[in-house]
């Protein structure tokens, strides 16, 4: 159990970092696909309103896709919050020995951003809006069901891992109330672990926690949002390497 709890604080960190920035990460994605015909999906989502879908297909015995689309909507009382965003890749996947998974993507993306600030009165004192592009490439590790969890009297097979994603971001078309503004552009490193527990079948729950690093100092695109996300994901493999 410690191995889940150990991550139960990381939402509140999330909201206590959490600043005035236009891009908020969507998870990245950990298939850990091993051969032909394997599929991934997932469903997560966090305290901060963002949800997040992610699947991936493993086109031949090395060779992957994977998508991900990710939505923030989030209204307080001094400012509204609406960012749409979706992914997709290309890797190269390969099964290690001792249950190991080692997985190299590359990809794009791409979305909407908008933020309206409020006064004390609650009138709209600004608004922004505008487009975000990103290419990325991703390194993947980790080692399928190399320890149990043991509850109720039984076990629950537990996956560690760990992701290292680095990003080239583009904030275009950026507007402030309507008036063409400079667009910004950043350089991000997200370095991400997760831990997954078999609960039956394909079916597993899942944490992902981790940073985000920007190495320019942006006003309005910067590494702003740590990562933290806890889901379901369902794991398709018809040539039963689960279960092994």
């Amino acid at each position: 159990m410690k191995h889940l709890l150990r991550f139960a604080y990381l939402p509140f960190l999330t909201g206590l970092t959490s600043c005035a920035s236009l891009y908020f990460p969507p998870p990245p994605h950990a298939p850990l696909l091993t051969h032909q015909g394997e599929a991934y999906g997932s469903i997560s989502t966090n305290l901060q309103n963002n949800f997040a879908l992610q699947g991936a297909y493993a086109v031949t015995d090395h060779l992957g896709v994977a998508g991900t689309f990710s939505s923030l909507n989030r209204d307080r009382t001094r400012k509204t919050e609406n960012l749409g965003f979706g992914e997709l890749s290309v890797g190269y996947f390969t099964r290690l020995p001792d249950k190991r998974v080692l997985e190299v993507y590359v990809g794009a993306g791409g979305g909407s951003t908008q933020r309206v600030e409020r006064d004390a009165e609650k009138v709209t004192s600004r608004t922004l809006d505008g487009s975000l592009s990103k290419i990325f490439t991703q390194v993947n590790y980790a080692r399928k069901k190399s320890d149990n969890l043991r509850l109720f009297k039984r076990d629950f097979p537990l996956t560690y891992g760990a992701a290292l994603r680095m990003s080239y971001m583009q904030l275009n078309n950026f507007r402030i109330d309507g008036q063409v503004a400079p667009g910004e552009n950043n350089v991000f490193f997200e370095p991400i672990t997760f831990t997954r527990t078999q609960i039956a079948g394909p079916v597993q729950l899942q944490i992902m926690s981790g940073q985000i690093f920007g190495f320019r100092n942006n006003k309005f695109l910067k590494a702003a949002n740590s990562v933290f996300q806890i889901g379901i994901v369902v794991n398709l493999d018809p040539k039963g390497f689960m279960g092994e």
